[in-house]
């Protein structure tokens, strides 16, 4: 089939390898013209202006964003809406906030454009495993473009999730349940560091062991035991986690819907934690402590 993506990012250029891969003429469009022009040299059209666009694809056009989400998207969208025409297709696959899908879908369903919104998860490994795709949108539109999504993904790795803003939703959860799995390996391996054994493990084949059978077995391991044979001990790497933003609208929606997610919001806690050199709260304690008990306070020398 005929698609375009937009955005060439470390996500949009493995999706668009990957649609090369499989037989698929692949439009591709960048902010930057050097993206485009390295995926034109593994066989994807290249397309330097948006309004280009509908003469290199055939109808209905499929047009894929995957850019950041907020300002950029909608930028892209604003202007797509005005290039495409009635039966065409666009699909966000960024992680953009699900409340806007319903809001979009209606503005392009104005002008006859279609609409689907689709949480991509695999990362950078996506064009040699494939991609697990979450859709939203409706039920024809989705059947439209199933042959790409089955290009994309492994076997029984994409899904329609329901109406306008489901296949964000879904990832938004699969977002924030990667961060409490992220943590809790992230303790584990924290308590065998500092423990009378950590000089002796060696973590990268204690990763491949636990993946042999164990019940904590992941993708992630495996992505662990990449990590240590890189780095043993871990020191080249800042202690700085940043996150997308879905961590946290997970979290909201655990409060707007009063449902519990104590380890979930604590692993977006530990992230913003993780951000700060040298902690308020934690000189808060120190002095606390002190006050009340007369425990000894650690204070800064002078120059």
């Amino acid at each position: 089939m005929d698609i375009a993506i937009i955005g060439l990012g470390r996500m949009g250029s493995t999706i668009a390898g990957r649609l090369l891969d499989t037989g698929n003429k692949v439009v591709v469009w960048n902010r930057t013209r050097a993206k485009t022009e390295a995926l034109s040299e593994q066989g994807a059209h290249p397309c330097y202006h948006l309004h280009d666009l509908p003469a290199l694809l055939t109808e209905p056009r499929i047009v894929w964003i995957m850019l950041p989400a907020g300002k950029p998207t909608e930028k892209a969208l604003l202007k797509l809406a005005d290039i495409l025409g009635p039966g065409d297709i666009i699909i966000d696959g960024g992680n953009s906030r699900y409340m806007d899908d319903p809001i979009r879908s209606q503005t392009l369903e104005e002008k006859g454009i279609n609409y689907l919104d689709i949480g991509v998860s695999g990362g950078v490994w996506g064009r040699e495993k494939g991609f697990c795709l979450m859709v939203g949108g409706s039920p024809q539109t989705f059947g439209i473009v199933e042959p790409i999504l089955k290009d994309l993904a492994p076997a029984d790795g994409y899904m329609f999730c329901g109406s306008h803003g489901a296949g964000h939703f879904v990832k938004m959860i699969h977002n924030g349940i990667e961060y409490g799995m992220m943590q809790s390996y992230a303790e584990g391996f924290a308590l065998l560091e500092h423990s009378p054994f950590g000089d002796d493990l060696d973590f990268s084949s204690l990763s491949h062991l636990w993946n042999q059978g164990s019940v904590i077995r992941s993708w992630l391991l495996e992505l662990a035991e990449k990590g240590f044979t890189n780095d043993p001990k871990l020191e080249q790497v800042l202690p700085f986690v940043d996150d997308s933003g879905e961590g946290r609208w997970t979290v909201e929606h655990a409060i707007n819907s009063e449902t519990p997610a104590p380890v979930l919001t604590l692993a977006l806690m530990e992230r913003f934690r993780s951000r700060q050199e040298n902690s308020f709260a934690d000189r808060l304690l120190a002095t606390l402590r002190n006050q009340f008990g007369g425990h000894p306070m650690q204070l800064k020398k002078d120059d």
